[in-house]
């Protein structure tokens, strides 16, 4: 065989080994990494989140996540109450420690209570395990106040999710609760945007998310009324999703 083919064929077979070496070594170091981190893969997964109900039925939620603005929670749930409707307060657990009476009335009411996390830590950024105690926390905690088994719904903080809170969530049985629209009144202090947001195209199924701010209650009875005026019905997160 002539010298030339000869050391094209050991050139070519020192480049796959070549080749095969970079790919062992960055599989490695990828493989390694994940053991020593603990954590799960970047989030890939099909999200399983809900972002609204059932778009066959009358019922809206305008629903509130309490970690601050107890002041407002009783003419909240009066201003409710007045048109015959309903909602959802999913409560962070250091929130409800401070402030036990308001929850149990929240349930002695007839509203919705859920779970929001304990300390309002982003939960694309926790372990999976570290998830699963936000949330137990939480959870044994509303039992305790009112004296039931809180729904098995979980609005992650800030709207953060990933992996770990879905697996935990998965394992402890709970539905992770986003929403169709977003009144940003936590940023937005004006109860004319409130209004718009909360109410533009409004239609059945919709998960509006809202917070207990001065201004969500200066336009919240615009907004119920403008609900009503639709044939729409404001009314908890579970009746919503039926």
């Amino acid at each position: 065989m002539p010298c030339h083919i000869i050391y094209n064929m050991k050139r070519i077979k020192l480049q796959v080994i070549f080749t095969n070496i970079i790919i062992i070594a960055v599989l490695g170091l990828l493989f390694l990494t994940t053991l020593y981190t603990g954590t799960a893969p970047a989030f890939s997964e099909k999200n399983p989140a809900v972002y609204f109900g059932n778009r066959n039925s009358s019922n809206v939620c305008f629903m509130f996540n309490v970690y601050s603005g107890g002041e407002f929670i009783e003419p909240i749930m009066q201003t409710f109450s007045d048109l015959g409707f309903s909602t959802t307060f999913f409560v962070g657990g250091i929130w409800a420690e401070k402030n036990m009476a308001l929850v149990e009335k929240m349930h002695s009411l007839g509203f919705e209570v859920a779970n929001h996390g304990y300390l309002h830590r982003d939960a694309d950024k926790l372990s999976v395990e570290r998830n699963r105690e936000e949330i137990l926390i939480t959870e044994r905690l509303l039992a305790q106040v009112i004296g039931a088994n809180p729904v098995k719904l979980f609005a992650p903080p800030s709207g953060a999710i990933g992996n770990n809170m879905f697996a935990a969530c998965k394992a402890l049985d709970y539905k992770v609760i986003m929403w169709s629209r977003d009144t940003i009144d936590w940023r937005d202090h004006d109860s004319r945007l409130i209004l718009s947001r909360a109410t533009k195209s409004l239609a059945g199924g919709d998960l509006v998310l809202m917070h207990p701010t001065k201004s969500t209650l200066d336009a919240l009875e615009q907004v119920l009324e403008y609900t009503k005026g639709l044939g729409l019905r404001a009314a908890t997160v579970s009746q919503t999703l039926a």
